[in-house]
């Protein structure tokens, strides 16, 4: 499931903008060590590090080519080839940043406390995760994944991200301010079903790895006409496709 700059980066300013958001509430602290977990291309880590120029950023990601690119782009940050799941800094770190990829990770009852764990005194933990598999983009997959021939083929799973109140109860008892919500952006997008074009780089990943060739082919293509019927196109072209994404900051006591 590596990354796909062809469907990755044609989208790249919506998908960027939850993080870019989320970076606009963050609290000035005084950040001498940052990591971006899940980094992707580095354009977010970037912007971590134009707002604390002299703290070191890190970036960790464990797709080459991402990594390839981020190092391409900006060569004077830090990028890691890691897994996110099980990463442990050397020594604590003052801010980690993570967009849009804590949600393939499981286990976020055990994940959390650790990542605050790795937190120096005062320091932040800013995530944005979609929380978006009840949207019809989602629900459309699964069950089209249920049915012959791909039933119990395609490793489908319900992202682990929970709810706004299942966060604060894991995190309040752990942290000195927390400040969590939802928000859910309505994408504009533009097009012949760009909603397919979409999920290619990120939920039909599992899928594209499961299958190839024609089947692959026939999955996509009655997927495509399903998505079709769920989000037609308005009277100007476009295609909105609304998105909810959660977001919190975390900071721990000094």
């Amino acid at each position: 499931m590596a990354w796909n700059p062809t469907h990755t980066l044609k989208f790249a300013g919506p998908r960027l903008q939850p993080g870019l958001d989320l970076i606009t509430r963050l609290p000035d602290i005084e950040a001498r060590r940052i990591v971006d977990l899940g980094c992707g291309t580095g354009a977010l880590a970037a912007q971590l590090a134009e707002r604390w120029p002299r703290a070191a950023v890190t970036g960790i990601d464990r797709d080459r080519n991402a990594l390839r690119e981020a190092r391409a782009t900006h060569p004077d940050l830090d990028w890691v080839e890691g897994d996110i799941a099980d990463w442990t800094p050397a020594e604590p770190v003052d801010l980690i940043f993570s967009n849009a990829a804590l949600q393939w990770v499981e286990g976020h009852e055990a994940l959390f406390p650790r990542l605050l764990s790795c937190l120096a005194p005062g320091g932040v933990l800013a995530v944005q995760m979609p929380r978006n598999h009840d949207a019809p983009s989602h629900v459309l997959m699964r069950a089209l994944a249920s049915e012959a021939p791909w039933s119990g083929r395609i490793p489908l799973r319900r992202p682990p991200v929970g709810t706004p109140a299942a966060y604060y109860d894991l995190l309040a008892p752990r942290t000195a301010a927390l400040d969590i919500w939802e928000t859910e952006y309505l994408h504009v997008l533009k097009g012949d079903n760009p909603v397919l074009h979409w999920v290619r780089g990120t939920a039909l990943l599992p899928v594209m790895a499961a299958l190839s060739g024609p089947e692959l082919d026939a999955f996509i293509a009655t997927y495509s006409a399903r998505l079709a019927q769920a989000y037609p196109p308005q009277p100007d072209g476009s295609t909105l496709f609304p998105f909810r994404r959660l977001l919190l900051l975390a900071r721990v006591g000094a």
